[in-house]
Order: structure tokens, then sequence, then C-alpha cells
């Protein structure tokens, strides 16, 4: 068996939904996306989206059987089933606005027979105007909510806050939520595909029909007590651009990072985690195990726990995303 420690890089998954857009060939000059995309899925070890290597010495090999194979030689020390990859990396691009939804939390997924899902988002891009949906507005209830879902009037329900690149928000599980229309954006999620639809902005399927809600599920699954999220600051409102780290989300599930390049750096990695990039900006050579993979604005590698170390080399200036648990 080879020694897992190189840059893993692999074929994106795309999701046609019915609000997507054609961004991802638009910013990040994609060839291989369909002329309607809503989401690439990056990183992915689901049944319904499996991350194939795209090229080196695990060509072809699949992200689920990398992680059964090598465990936390891939995952990490930190990862609570090692031989399972704990994380799910997406591009989404709204055209239109996703529905509004709710995931289960660890605490009342056994309500509804769901999989936990915390995730957190980061502004790539947005039309003017464009807003993100997260939280339930001061005094929503359950009654009131109920009402309005029944007078198709939730939207005046939910907190909306406009939105700039570089901003960034975390949506623990139980937290009502939407990406409204025009925005671009990273997320990062636990490995989960429990989604409850709560509301549908009143529209109807690519078949002429409202597309299924979930109400029950949902009031079974929304946590009351979650106020609605402060938006994270990008670096460049909240004075910091220069080169370097700096935090934008921590949690039980996730670490991300943002780290600005000019020079070359060599980045530890000990055996607690992997690291998953995501070039937001400029491009970056990234060189581990004797590997050396290119990576350019939009797209994403695995570095795997057992690495020790990898070398990041910007083209003039790059930025990234890293994740760890």
């Amino acid at each position: 068996m080879s020694a897992l420690c190189v840059p893993l890089v692999f074929k994106p998954v795309y999701k046609g939904y019915l609000w997507g857009g054609n961004r991802l060939a638009a910013v990040y000059g994609r060839t291989d996306v369909p002329e309607v995309c809503a989401e690439s899925w990056e990183i992915a070890a689901r049944p319904d989206g499996e991350s194939v290597v795209a090229a080196g010495p695990f060509a072809g090999r699949g992200l689920t059987e990398l992680a059964a194979a090598y465990g936390a030689a891939l995952t990490g020390t930190r990862a609570h089933e090692p031989r399972r990859f704990p994380l799910l990396f997406k591009v989404i691009d709204a055209r239109d606005r996703l529905s509004v939804q709710v995931h289960p939390h660890a605490e009342n997924a056994g309500r509804t027979g769901g999989e936990p899902k915390t995730e957190m988002w980061v502004v790539l891009d947005r039309a003017p105007g464009a807003s993100l949906y997260a939280g339930l507005a001061e005094g929503a209830t359950p009654d009131s909510l109920h009402r309005a879902l029944a007078e198709g009037t939730a939207a005046a329900q939910l907190v909306e806050m406009p939105v700039e690149p570089g901003q960034a928000l975390f949506i623990p599980g139980g937290l009502v939520h939407a990406i409204g229309a025009g925005c671009l954006i990273y997320e990062v999620q636990q490995n989960s595909n429990t989604t409850y639809r709560l509301f549908d902005w009143n529209r109807v399927g690519a078949d002429g029909q409202p597309r299924a809600l979930h109400v029950e599920e949902s009031f079974k699954t929304i946590d009351w007590s979650l106020p609605a999220p402060q938006m994270i600051a990008s670096p460049d409102d909240a004075g910091e651009a220069g080169a370097g780290w700096s935090d934008v989300v921590a949690c039980d599930y996730f670490s991300v990072r943002r780290l600005a390049l000019t020079n070359p750096l060599d980045v530890a990695v000990d055996d607690s985690s992997f690291h998953a990039l995501f070039v937001t900006a400029g491009a970056v050579t990234v060189s581990a195990g004797g590997e050396r993979v290119l990576l350019r604005a939009g797209q994403s590698a695995l570095v795997p726990a057992d690495a020790g170390a990898y070398r990041l080399e910007p083209d003039a200036a790059a930025r990234l995303l890293v994740t760890t648990l």
C-alpha cells in the first residue's frame, strides 16, 4: 500500500438543481461544467456524490475507498470515525434563491432519523443587492411561523443579511436559513445530506408542480434557542488584508482559516487532521510527498493527515481557505 502523503486533487461532482447558474464556467473558467450547474462537490464521500482522484499515484480511486483503506492516515486522529471522511466541501452557484431549510444537529437528529449537519459559508462573489437568510426574526414563534407558511409569507419571518465578497456565516444545525439569488458560495459542512425544506418561495419545479416540503420534520428540527448569527467580516472589511493566517470559523466539527500568500510557505501537518485547500484568488503550487499540483482560483486539494508538511508556492499573490478538523 503506497504511503498517503501527497496532495489529492479530485474530479468535481456537479449537481444541476433548478436554481443553479453558470458562474463556475464564467468566473473560474471550468470547461467540464454543465450549462446550468447549482453545486460543485469539491471533496465528497457520499453515495450520491463521490470524489475520485483526478491524477497522480492515486488516480481513479474514490475518497470513500481511500478513507476506508487508510483511516486516520488520511482523516486524522481527531476524526470521530477515522475510516469515514467527516466533511463535505461545495461551491454553490445560486442564480435563484435556494429553499428555506433547516438541518438537524446532534441533539435533535434522532427525532426525524436524519444526520446532523452544521455548515459554514464564505461568499466568493455576489450580484448587486444579493442577500443571505439566517435565523428567525425577533418575535417569531412556532405559531407565527405556521401562520406565515399557510399564508405564503414566510419570508417576513426570516433575518435577511446583505452580503459582500469575503464575508462568511456560520450555520449550526437547527438554524433556519437560505442562500439568496446571486450568491456564489464556498460551503464547508459535516458529511451529511439531510435537508428539510420549510418554504420554497411559492415557486414550482421543472414539472410545474410545487416541490415537496418537509414542514413537520422542520419543526421537529428547528432550534428555537438559536439567535440569528452575526456576519463574519472579510479581511478587507476588518483591515486585515495583509499576508498570513486569519481565522474564519471554528466549531466542534471543523476549523476554517484564510491564508494570504505572497511568498512560499511551508505548512506543518500533524497527524490530527487533513488540510482541505480551496484557492479563492490567484494560483498556488502545492507540494508534498514528492508530488506537485497547481491550483488556480476555484480549485481544491486535500492534503492527508500523514503528509507531515506541504509547501505552498504562490504565483504572485494568492488567497486560500484552509479547513482542518
